[in-house]
């Protein structure tokens, strides 16, 4: 039954701690020991105090509880944070001492997860970590090894804290920050005062309320060594008492396929930097997991802000602590207070759009560090301001109190932070004065504007490694079970083969058989004894031949070894038709038997006699002497010479021999997407289905035919199914990705690309290390063969030379296709759908263009481009080829007409690079007015573009403009413009109209 509890009602969590086992105290006899639970910062009880021996199991029986609520302890506060259970001794009392003293022997931690997931109650045994030098941290056992104590706890509530409604539109997300490597080289572990490091992040967790996940707990550590795999997740909490207490039970980081990585320095060539930076350089290590509960409206709300910003900001700092200076004017509220200053303020961009792909629930992120600026922040993610400063200012210093307690200053400031992004919307013209962020502040007091700390991240390559983890994807994937279920709805399986011959009717045929086999000896016998010459036979002697042939069939043993050949046959009728397998214990049983099994036998041998030695003349169909492999063959030599008639009656011939083959019916569609019957070719299509209803090619020509037909539903389905097939296929996800483009489904799109390289990626690696390992198989025999004969140079260098160059090529292939690796998935599929004709004009000649423009034979991309824009028909790559194709243009100073191209890029799809590019064919062509409107138009689409503001300056001192040429010129410098060739025009215009000295 479904619960209709609201959020906002309290329900009460019972925790039982039952008993301890193996606990040890300072006494050697027994422990006077009582345990104390806490929750959120809480004490919820101490239990009684019990004297136990030490080899009985203390049975605390305790219970105690806390109501979960919207006020105190939220249900976010459940899915991030334990109950804490301390057991503490009693130690014996001292002369003169009144009071009762207490030691700590160590503490355990239990989650709380399983009342989210709907458990109204569950068991957990749980470690008892020891307090560093207890009585429990120096107990051995017998074999010298330490004793483990172990806490038996339950956890209860009278009815679920979430309805079944509400806990099926809700998420728990969890952020785990692992560690951040190849940090600024100043840090130093031993200085002082001491720091710490703090990351942070926002996440909504309702469709108005913002939560901070903060991770304060970031250790400095110096290099040498590789974080140990697996290592477990640590609790968001303070220190506590015993070390391992903060240990998240059953969840490790471990380790992670390169290719299985998002984000940054994912690359290739990054993998010997990641390699040295995670081994041997200083990093930051937190290991910390952060659970967030998220209900319907907050996972609405984080789909939603994925879709509009897709970068998400986790902010980072250094955080130092400081004592005030004695006789420093101080306000009174803050006399004696430590102040908190932050530095080395950065800030990564979590790109969070694969979380939206269908069916994922992680995201194993490397993200690269960037010093903090806002109006970076705003630019890429739609936020205002710093999370990380604010809630520096709003939690107390860490000596003071606890983070996690200050619960009302991070409500203030979070009712804040919402205020403020409802009420700065402005969009950045030009870029902020300085172009680098104030990085190190003080947050008593006002900020310092210091640009050297955080250019450290970047000067170093800092990153930092994140995991994101959901427990119900954000967009649910159709499982292979429903889409192989619908598939077979559209193209239904083809009936089950008929059966073959049971039991009884293979016996009959085998007896046949040898009939048959026994009746062609005889009659060889009998040919080579009287027939010979081509003399007639004499009929009157016929009897005479019979005797002699039946003498010399039992004199040479043939007639006894016919028996025995018949034997094994004439058994299974026995057993299979006869249905007789034991011995009979009555004689006339066993005759009548006999007498009927005998008329049987002389039946069939007469049919089978009179099958083989049959004199009427039989219907004779001589097999072709072709194999389908030769009728393909011959069927594409038809198609190349437009003999679709004789092509056509080869792929008939090849189903006639083979009519259950997937592939044949598959090339026979293919045949009628040729020749433009598209009626016919899905027919073939599905018949193939029908067949194999995992025939990938033929699930992708049935989505294509779907496409075609209007039909996106069953397209979607067909493809989706292909993926799901052959998930390693780089055409089908292709083919998926390019359907999703087109039905406007840019996240599907992109995670089909993304898979496709993938893919692609891998295989290409495991080719070059195969053909690596190859190579280096033929070194070495070389090596050999050069040791056992010392002349190898005289008699055989130039045949070692030739096998090396011969290994060389494909490498190379291998290596020049690795090197277009990000367009390459197109190739693999244009090939598919050309072979498969299921391309028309102008789509070929765009897919042509993209092929020669990728081998950098331009001048074949540009006439395919040409002939691409000269046909009345849409193709999807228009906006592609409008880039292309200009460039080309540019590149080869046709400047007339690289101007119309840029003008129909500018109307269809206008960007920052469309302006940009029109502003410079203009002003190639002297139409400085025209340039600058365009650039105008560039720079208003992205004000951080050196190029733009490079060729602005140009415009300005070609106008006599000398003030706003100075500034433009200094903007594309503090952009950093790479171009020396611009750098240098500008520089040379400017010594041309007098505007003083090259650097203005």
């Amino acid at each position: 039954m479904e619960n209709n509890r609201e959020f906002g009602r309290a329900v009460a969590v019972q925790v039982t701690v039952m008993s301890a086992s193996r606990l040890k105290g300072s006494r050697t006899d027994s422990c006077l020991s009582f345990i104390r639970v806490e929750f959120n910062g809480c004490v919820l009880g101490d239990s009684q105090k019990l004297d136990v021996p030490v080899d009985k199991d203390v049975v605390y029986n305790f219970t105690c509880s806390f109501e979960c609520s919207e006020v105190a302890h939220t249900l976010d506060d459940v899915a991030h944070k334990p109950v804490i259970l301390t057991v503490l001794e009693i130690l014996p009392k001292e002369k003169k001492q009144k009071e009762e003293k207490t030691a700590a022997l160590g503490q355990a931690s239990v989650d709380l997860l399983p009342l989210l997931r709907g458990q109204c109650n569950f068991s957990s045994t749980v470690l008892l970590h020891a307090v560093t030098g207890s009585p429990a941290d120096v107990a051995l056992r017998e074999d010298g090894t330490k004793v483990k104590t172990t806490l038996d706890v339950t956890v209860s509530v009278s009815e679920p804290l979430l309805s079944d409604a509400q806990r099926s539109d809700s998420n728990v997300l969890m952020v785990t920050v692992e560690a951040a490597y190849s940090v600024p080289e100043v840090w130093n572990p031993a200085s002082t005062p001491p720091s710490s490091y703090v990351a942070a992040l926002q996440m909504p967790v309702s469709a108005t309320k913002e939560q901070i996940l903060s991770f304060s707990n970031g250790v400095l550590k110096t290099g040498g060594e590789k974080e140990p795999l697996p290592r477990p997740k640590k609790w968001p909490l303070g220190p506590l008492l015993a070390p391992g207490a903060e240990v998240i039970q059953g969840l490790y980081i471990d380790a992670e396929p390169t290719d299985m990585d998002h984000g940054d320095l994912t690359d290739i060539e990054d993998k010997d930097f990641r390699a040295d930076a995670e081994c041997n350089q200083k990093r930051v290590s937190w290991d910390t997991a952060r659970r967030c509960f998220i209900d319907a409206g907050g996972v609405a709300s984080l789909s939603r802000r994925i879709a509009q910003c897709r970068f998400w900001p986790v902010e980072i700092m250094k955080v130092t602590q400081t004592v005030p200076v004695k006789g420093a004017k101080q306000s009174k509220d803050k006399m004696g207070e430590e102040e908190i200053q932050i530095s080395f303020h950065g800030v990564v961009y979590m790109d969070l759009v694969p979380l939206l792909y269908p069916g994922v629930r992680r995201i194993h992120g490397v993200y690269r560090i960037y010093p903090f600026c806002e109006a970076d922040l705003l630019n890429k993610t739609q936020r205002t301001h710093s999370v990380l400063k604010e809630y520096i200012r709003a939690a107390p210093p860490p000596g003071r109190a606890r983070a996690n307690s200050s619960v009302s200053s991070i409500k203030a400031f979070q009712t804040k932070n919402m205020e403020n992004q409802r009420g700065n919307n402005d969009i950045f013209k030009k870029p902020d004065s300085q172009g680098k962020p104030a990085l190190a502040e003080n947050v008593n007091g006002q900020e310092q504007q210091v640009n050297t700390e955080g250019q450290m991240y970047a000067d170093s390559r800092s990153y930092i490694i994140i995991d994101i983890f959901v427990e119900k994807p954000l967009v649910p994937k159709r499982p292979p079970e429903e889409l192989a279920k619908r598939v077979m709805e559209l193209v239904p399986p083809r009936p089950p083969l008929p059966r073959r011959p049971a039991g009884a009717e293979r016996a009959v045929e085998e007896y046949q058989c040898q009939i048959a086999s026994v009746a062609a000896q005889v009659l060889d016998q009998y040919q080579q004894m009287f027939v010979s010459g081509g003399k007639a036979l004499d009929p009157v002697l016929q009897e005479q031949r019979k005797q002699q042939l039946l003498g010399e069939l039992n004199c040479s043993g043939k007639y006894f070894a016919f028996k025995e050949q018949m034997k094994y046959s004439v058994v299974r009728i026995v057993r299979e038709k006869m249905f007789r397998t034991e011995a009979f214990s009555d004689p006339e049983q066993l005759q009548a038997f006999l007498s009927q099994l005998y008329v049987f036998l002389v039946d069939e041998m007469h049919a089978a006699l009179n099958k083989t030695l049959s004199v009427e003349p039989q219907e004779f169909q001589a097999e072709s002497p072709l194999s389908c492999v030769q009728l393909k063959h011959f069927a594409k030599e038809a198609e190349l010479n437009s003999d679709y008639q004789l092509a056509e009656h080869y792929y008939q011939e090849c189903l006639i021999q083979e009519r259950c083959n997937a592939s044949h019916w598959f090339d026979y569609g293919v045949f009628h997407m040729l020749t433009a019957d598209h009626l016919k070719a899905e027919e073939c299509f599905q018949q193939a289905l029908s067949i194999e209803q995992t025939h990938t090619p033929s699930l992708l020509m049935c989505g294509v035919l779907a496409e075609m037909n209007g039909c996106y539903t069953d397209a979607e389905t067909f493809f989706e199914r292909a993926t799901s097939v052959e998930p390693k296929s780089v055409v089908a996800w292709t083919v998926f990705g390019l359907f999703s483009q087109n039905q406007e489904k840019p996240i599907q799109a992109e995670m089909a690309f993304r898979e496709a390289n993938k893919q692609l990626n891998s295989s290409l690696q495991k080719n070059m290390t195969s053909e690596s390992e190859l190579t280096s198989e033929t070194q070495s025999g070389q090596e050999k063969v050069q040791k056992e004969d010392g002349d190898i140079e005289k008699t055989g260098g130039d045949a070692d030379k030739d096998a090396v160059l011969e290994e060389e090529s494909p490498q190379k292939s291998l290596e020049s296709k690795q090197q277009m690796s990000s367009s390459s998935v197109y190739m693999e599929t244009v090939w598919f759908l050309l072979r498969s004709h299921a391309l028309q004009n102008p789509d070929i000649w765009a897919l042509l263009g993209h092929l020669h423009y990728l081998r950098a034979d331009y001048t074949q991309a540009q006439s395919c481009y040409e002939r691409t824009l000269d046909s009345v028909l849409d193709t999807a790559h228009t906006h592609s080829i409008f880039l292309r194709l200009g460039a080309i243009y540019l590149q080869h100073g046709e400047y007339e007409k690289a101007k119309p191209v840029f003008l129909r890029a500018c109307k269809h799809s206008p960007s920052c690079l469309t302006w940009l590019r029109l502003g410079i064919a203009c002003y190639r062509l002297e139409e400085l007015t025209e340039a600058e409107e365009a650039l105008t138009e560039a720079n208003a689409l992205n004000n951080r573009n050196a190029e733009v503001w490079a060729y602005l300056s140009l415009v300005c001192l070609r106008t006599g403009r000398k003030l706003e040429a100075e500034q433009s010129y200094k903007y594309a410098i503090k952009m950093n413009l790479q171009a020396e060739p611009l750098l240098q025009e500008i520089h040379d215009l400017q010594s041309r109209v007098g505007f003083g000295n090259p650097c203005f």
